[in-house]
């Protein structure tokens, strides 16, 4: 959470001092994070000028997340530190906490970023509907078609904010600039402080999982596990950098609901 406010903090400073207004300025930053609907709902809440490109960088990074992490991950990273195996012991969990676990995280997030509770709230709902057992149809539908709808929707109401004259702009090319750095300072700086943590730990965290912990689930974990198994076949370490994928969705809905509290009480 600390490193995702650094690097939100160092896109909106850039984007301020490149003369975007403080409302824009803030909804570019959340691009870092590779959360679309994140990054559109804050560009909405705080009524920017910009949701198309912003729309457009945040989904644009997403699906460049293959190409892009890899790139940074091996900036900051070398070939015995990507070999570093981790220890895996798998748990039974409970359907009780499974259950549980949706309810949980919305309430205490609900405390922390209220703003923020629409997004979690509908995460945690998805959770629970597939969880609960007794749902599958509905589970079903919203794991497939009403997902595909939402998407078809959200991309049509996105594109009327994207006329020519607003969107092909000296501005747009900034936000898409502004975004990647974001995104890759985001990257490093997960990778950075795993290995900050291995200063003070006997069993090392291998850093790439700290890469994971971006929005972009479960893409991430996929490229962290493939860059893990190029240099050691043997080396699995997929549910380590899933679970940090997973911490990454939750960290960036709060960081959203911050960012509107704080940018909404200064305006």
């Amino acid at each position: 959470m600390r490193q995702r406010s650094s690097v939100f903090f160092f896109a909106l400073s850039v984007a301020v001092l490149l003369g975007f207004d403080l409302k824009d300025a803030a909804s570019i930053g959340m691009i870092g994070a590779a959360d679309g609907p994140t990054s559109i709902l804050v560009s909405q809440i705080l009524h920017s000028n910009y949701v198309g490109p912003i729309a457009v960088a945040a989904y644009s990074y997403m699906a460049l997340v293959p190409i892009v992490q890899p790139f940074a991950i091996k900036l900051v990273t070398t070939k015995k530190e990507r070999q570093i195996r981790m220890t895996y012991n798998p748990k039974n969990v409970s359907k009780t906490m499974k259950m549980i676990f949706p309810i949980a995280v919305t309430f205490l997030v609900g405390l922390v970023a209220p703003q923020s509770v629409a997004l979690v709230g509908f995460l945690m709902f998805g959770n629970l509907l597939r969880e609960c057992g007794v749902l599958g149809s509905l589970s079903e539908t919203a794991q497939n078609v009403l997902t595909n709808l939402i998407t078809l929707l959200l991309g049509i109401t996105i594109s009327f904010s994207m006329r020519a004259e607003a969107f092909v702009t000296k501005e747009t090319l900034l936000i898409l600039v502004i975004g990647l750095v974001a995104f890759v300072s985001d990257t490093i700086g997960g990778v950075l402080f795993a290995k900050f943590i291995n200063l003070f730990r006997k069993e090392k965290i291998n850093p790439m999982v700290g890469a994971a912990g971006i929005s972009a689930f479960p893409m991430s974990s996929r490229v962290v596990q493939k860059m893990a198994m190029e240099e050691d076949p043997q080396n699995v370490i997929l549910m380590h950098a899933v679970g940090a994928n997973v911490s990454g969705q939750i960290a960036s809905v709060i960081a959203g609901g911050l960012i509107i509290s704080l940018v909404s009480s200064y305006l």
